[in-house]
């Protein structure tokens, strides 16, 4: 392991730090959260404050999951130093289909009260049929973006069964998303998906609130 994570891990016997080690893996490279059970690094609070410094020296933190799983993902402030950088940013094209297949599988199920208010595992696939005709790109671009979304881990392609429409719903990497990041991002969600309504007027104006107040 690395040398970064010595001066946290020297206070611990040989078990402790193979148990801390293990959960740091689990929660970095796992495509989904992991149980808590499974890992006495982050059943233990201490055990568990230790794996998020761990995180930490790398700008991640813990981010819990809905049944008592975990996972890591960037610190808010980092996220957003990170999103500040053209390097880091998606291709336009990208965040167009992105925001395509949210709407639609998710941010639409959301307002008729199909789906719950802070999930992104959604069994409502956006259908290729209807990203085709939603979007502006030729098709082609549109199935090459897809391609790269699902590379990323932002959306993962649902198919056909029986009488079920295939299509795409969000990847695994909105799992790793802090509560904070997920509140904003439902916000865009509602400002592109009805921003003429009163509570995308809200968020605006609680936007422009908070800014004044900074």
């Amino acid at each position: 392991m690395s040398e970064l994570f010595d001066p946290l891990l020297a206070p611990y016997d040989e078990r402790r730090r193979a148990e801390l080690v293990a959960a740091y893996m689990a929660v970095e490279h796992a495509a989904a959260p992991v149980p808590e059970v499974r890992f006495p690094a982050l059943r233990e609070p201490a055990l568990r404050r230790t794996v998020a410094a761990m995180l930490a020296l790398s700008g991640r933190t813990l981010v819990r999951g809905a049944d008592r799983d975990w996972t890591s993902g960037y610190h808010d402030d980092v996220a957003a130093a990170l999103a500040a950088d053209p390097a880091c940013v998606l291709p336009v094209e990208d965040r167009a289909v992105l925001t395509l297949v949210l709407v639609h599988s998710v941010a639409i199920p959301r307002a008729t009260g199909t789906l719950g208010e802070d999930t992104w595992l959604s069994p409502y696939p956006a259908a290729a049929d209807e990203l085709r005709r939603r979007s502006q790109l030729p098709v082609g671009e549109l199935e090459a973006a897809l391609r790269r979304l699902r590379t990323a881990g932002l959306v993962t392609q649902v198919k056909a069964g029986g009488d079920e429409a295939g299509g795409y719903v969000p990847g695994p990497q909105f799992h790793r998303l802090t509560p904070g990041a997920r509140r904003r991002l439902q916000e865009e969600l509602i400002l592109a998906a009805g921003p003429d309504s009163p509570l995308a007027a809200a968020i605006r104006a609680r936007r422009r609130s908070n800014e004044e107040a900074s």
